[in-house]
């Protein structure tokens, strides 16, 4: 009897240690449930339509439906939060961008620290401002506008699609950099702004490289510089910040895709393997490239060292402007 009782005891250890097994290996894998992008902006924008072109792709590879989710709100902050505070699995990730940096400082009580609450997972497009004047002023270069701004502080005016946006910190860097003082005037979107630098209601202001060209081809806006550290090839006429003797103004937007920290290695190193072949099909190119956008993969590390310089420089221009958005 005893024999016996030990034989099954054995038989029940091994179907138990058999099932914790096969749970512990389906559990492992990833993924085996639809993947979650959360865009914080709203739908038509850079980030939306990043994930929009990645999200189908990743979805074909990896064999699981992949959902865009716009999260708008706060600058981005409310989607960014609701990242940074799910479950670190690897199921639910951000297409963040170089804004969360920058709105995270402008406004206060924020719930989340954009260096310490997302493992970088990979860069996937920049895009690139250049900086633009009206026809109607004297400015015909970068030095024509410092001397102008040097010698009537407060005359010459700048626009941006809004207080914290790209176009307008990077004008903020400039001014600092510059020892110059513009006026901004701050509009509700990119439609109102850009309609009233083209007619000359502003002297100055930031455009997307792709945008700002067509008008300067047309002969509606003076091409100033840049703020790549090198010359784009759309506009390859036009010098960059540091050629022309205004260093520390590389002003290139980016968008990555984050997930929470914590996130396990081997989720973050599938998902950027994936990422980085998406990111590299001559389609997917193509498509951003029309968008103004220009599709360039990284590491996770590469990701997070560009993250971790570009966090204090605009918390210093931020700080030292006293800039908010409450």
């Amino acid at each position: 009897m005893m024999n016996v009782d030990r034989r099954q005891l054995a038989v029940l250890m091994l179907a138990a240690m058999s099932l914790l097994s096969l749970g512990a290996s389906a559990q492992g894998t990833y993924p085996n449930q639809a993947i979650k992008i959360v865009v914080p902006f709203t739908p038509g924008t850079g980030m939306d339509t990043i994930a929009r072109v990645v999200g189908p792709r990743l979805s074909e590879r990896l064999g699981q439906p992949v959902v865009v989710q716009n999260q708008p709100g706060a600058s981005g902050n409310i989607g960014a939060e609701a990242v940074a505070k799910s479950n670190p699995d690897g199921y639910t990730l951000l297409m963040g961008a170089n804004t969360m940096l920058i709105a995270s400082q402008l406004y206060k009580n924020v719930g989340f620290d954009p260096v310490k609450d997302f493992a970088p997972v990979s860069m996937a497009a920049y895009g690139s401002l250049m900086l633009v004047a009206n026809p109607k002023t004297v400015i015909k270069s970068l030095a024509d506008l410092i001397k102008e701004a040097k010698s009537k502080p407060g005359a010459i005016s700048f626009g941006s699609p809004g207080v914290g946006t790209p176009h307008h910190m990077a004008m903020e860097l400039f001014k600092l950099e510059s020892n110059t003082f513009m006026l901004h005037v701050p509009y509700r979107g990119t439609a109102g702004y850009t309609q009233d630098l083209l007619g000359g209601e502003l002297n100055v202001g930031f455009l997307p490289v792709h945008i700002a060209q067509g008008f300067v081809k047309g002969g509606r806006l003076n091409a100033l510089a840049t703020g790549s550290p090198k010359r784009h090839p759309v506009a390859p006429d036009v010098p960059t910040f540091e050629e022309v003797g205004v260093k520390r103004i590389d002003v290139d937007l980016w968008y990555a895709f984050f997930a929470p920290s914590k996130t396990p290695a081997a989720v973050i190193t599938r998902l950027n393997t994936e990422m980085a072949a998406i990111l590299r099909q001559p389609e997917v190119k193509d498509i951003l490239g029309k968008a103004g956008l220009d599709a360039s993969a990284s590491s996770p590390a590469e990701l997070a060292a560009i993250v971790a310089k570009d966090y204090p420089r605009w918390g210093t221009v931020i700080r030292t402007k006293q800039i908010t958005a409450d």
